[in-house]
């Protein structure tokens, strides 16, 4: 039987304001873990406190609680030629916490696993073929490359945090539910269980919008402006938009599926049932057929013949090669775009995938079709240009949102 005394403790340490107190703390760690990581030079307690308005006490208390956690690593000590203290640099802990990037697309099967810093410390790209698969088979095998990966990093002493897994189709976050993905062949499924992955937390998400973060969230030279297209092409075609930084995503997340764009009612029937659709045009097999190469070549042989192009051109012509050579797909590619930006009005396009090594061959059609066809082109500047993140894009997009979440409740490291 419980006092009344204990009854009133029990209040004391669970009522309103122990979770007032609580919910607090966790606030102000959040804070301090992202002052630490969202600068471009390393801070010490004393630049943190000033960026957080937080107590020096208080800030120091939470970045050895972060440090502890393994979290936030401290760099040696440095003077600024003034007398007091060294100051301690702050800097996202390497190889400690990690995500976990997973991706089924038409021609391969990844695992990338992305340390706080923004590292790369393990990865495996498989290709392979993946047209009308066998979901049960393909999600068993993308698991078992996984667990693999993910046993390394662990006998490192690195911690998985959780992972994403990037589907090219229509994917319900909340559910967990794939509603389907033409190319594949998948409907109605529930990818998660059929990895096979345990206690390893793993929520799915769409593979352009993923690819998207990963754009957004920079690495290069070149910083991706604030409002964006961004289109990854590959067998399938998706998109994403960002606007001030954020995803756009619509009621439940489904926007952006360019690639199913009619930009010919009278043309080839797509995977989805529709005719005329963008993939049939600019999707990575249909460029492969209409440069005379087999539908399943590699990237390389594509740009090699067109490369090849640009240099018998240029002979011709006594006139230097460079992007000279033209890719049927660039009219269609540029057709989709149009609509999209006349609908949504951001003048910056970025194109993924292998768009990204294309881009010279397409550039000019695409952008010729965007002066022609958008209201707007007389008074802004439209840009067209090549993504920054790399390949497999959406691995890496994956991998960050899952260190996000971390950042976003980094009590639950503490």
């Amino acid at each position: 039987m419980t006092t009344a005394g204990t009854a009133r403790e029990t209040a004391t340490r669970t009522g309103p304001g122990a979770a007032r107190q609580h919910t607090l703390r966790e606030r102000n760690l959040e804070l301090v873990a992202r002052a630490v990581y969202e600068v471009p030079e390393p801070l010490s307690r004393a630049g943190v406190a000033a960026a957080t308005g937080l107590a020096r006490a208080t800030v120091s208390t939470l970045v050895d609680q972060l440090v502890a956690a393994g979290l936030v690593r401290e760099l040696p000590a440095v003077t600024g030629g003034r007398a007091g203290r060294p100051a301690v640099p702050l800097v996202p802990a390497p190889r400690s916490v990690v995500g976990l990037g997973l991706e089924v697309n038409v021609d391969y099967l990844g695992v990338r696993v992305l340390d706080l810093t923004g590292d790369v410390v393990a990865e495996q790209v498989v290709p392979g073929s993946f047209h009308d698969s066998d979901p049960t088979a393909v999600l068993g095998r993308l698991g078992a490359l996984a667990r693999e990966v993910s046993d390394g990093v662990a006998a490192a002493g690195m911690t998985v945090a959780g992972a994403r897994l990037a589907l090219p189709g229509l994917v319900d976050p909340r559910t967990g539910l794939l509603e389907v993905a033409p190319n594949l062949g998948w409907s109605s499924l529930e990818p998660v269980p059929l990895l096979g992955l345990g206690d390893t937390e793993v929520r799915i998400a769409n593979e352009a919008k993923l690819a998207a973060l990963a754009e957004l969230a920079g690495g290069s030279d070149v910083a991706a402006p604030d409002s964006f297209i961004f289109v990854s092409g590959d067998v399938g075609i998706g998109a994403a938009i960002v606007v001030d930084r954020e995803l756009f995503l619509g009621e439940r997340g489904w926007n952006g599926e360019i690639g199913h764009v009619v930009v010919d009612p009278a043309g080839p029937r797509c995977s989805c049932g529709a005719f005329g659709c963008l993939e049939q045009y600019a999707g990575k097999e249909a460029m492969m057929r209409a440069a005379g190469l087999p539908p399943d070549a590699p990237l390389d042989a594509l740009v090699a013949r067109l490369a090849d192009a640009d240099a018998d051109a240029a002979t011709d012509a006594a006139q230097p090669a460079g992007g000279r050579a033209a890719l049927p797909a660039g009219r269609a590619l540029g057709s989709a775009l149009a609509d999209f930006v006349n609908l949504l009005d951001v003048g910056t396009i970025v194109l993924g995938g292998a768009y990204t090594e294309l881009l010279p061959w397409l550039r000019a059609d695409v952008e010729a079709v965007l002066d022609d066809r958008v209201l707007s082109a007389p008074f802004v500047d439209l840009q067209v240009r090549a993504a920054q993140a790399g390949p497999q894009a959406a691995l890496t997009g994956g991998a960050r949102e899952v260190l996000q979440a971390v950042l976003a409740a980094p009590a639950a490291w503490v």
